[in-house]
C-alpha cells in the first residue's frame, strides 16, 4: 500500500511560489495607502483654501490670530467683523480642521513676515503653514509643500 502526501520539494515550491506572490503584492497596497493620504491631503487644501477665501472675502483679511489655535478658532467658531470668536455674525467656516495625513498634525505654522516657508518649520510642530502677507495655505511637510 502507497502512502500518497506532498514530498518537500513540492512542499518548499509552494512556498517560494507565495513568497514571490507575497513580494508582489505588499508593495501595491503601500502604494495604495499612500495614494489615500495624498487624496486625503489634496482634499483637505481645497476645503481649507475655500472656506480662507470666503473668509477674507466677509472680514476683508485672512485670519490673524496670534497662535497656532486662536487661528483655528477664527475658522472652526462664529466671528464678528474683526475675526473675533466672540461673535456671531459670521462663520463657522470648518466644522473640524483637518489632520495633516502625513505627519498627523492639525497645528498651523503661522508666518507673519513671510520670511520662512512652508516644509521649514520642524514637522513634529505643525501640519500645515500659513503664509499672512500673501494668503498661501500649504502642508508643512518638504514633500508637499507645493500642493
Amino acid at each position: 500500500m502507497k502512502h500518497k502526501g506532498f514530498t518537500l520539494v513540492e512542499i518548499l515550491i509552494v512556498v517560494i511560489i507565495l513568497g514571490i506572490l507575497a513580494a508582489i503584492v505588499i508593495p501595491q497596497f503601500t502604494e495604495a495607502s499612500d495614494d489615500a493620504r495624498e487624496s486625503s491631503l489634496r482634499s483637505d487644501l481645497q476645503t481649507v483654501r475655500s472656506q480662507l477665501e470666503l473668509y477674507r472675502v466677509q472680514h476683508n483679511s485672512y485670519p490673524d490670530g496670534a497662535t497656532s489655535a486662536d487661528w483655528i478658532d477664527q475658522l472652526s467658531e462664529t466671528t464678528d467683523i474683526d475675526g473675533d470668536t466672540d461673535g456671531s455674525d459670521f462663520g463657522p467656516y470648518l466644522q473640524k480642521f483637518p489632520v495633516n495625513p502625513f505627519n498627523n498634525t492639525s497645528a498651523v505654522v503661522i508666518d507673519a513676515d513671510g520670511s520662512s516657508g512652508p516644509g521649514l518649520a520642524s514637522t513634529d510642530t505643525a501640519g500645515w503653514y500659513f503664509d499672512t502677507t500673501t494668503g498661501k495655505f500649504a502642508p508643512n511637510t518638504a514633500d508637499h509643500a507645493s500642493y
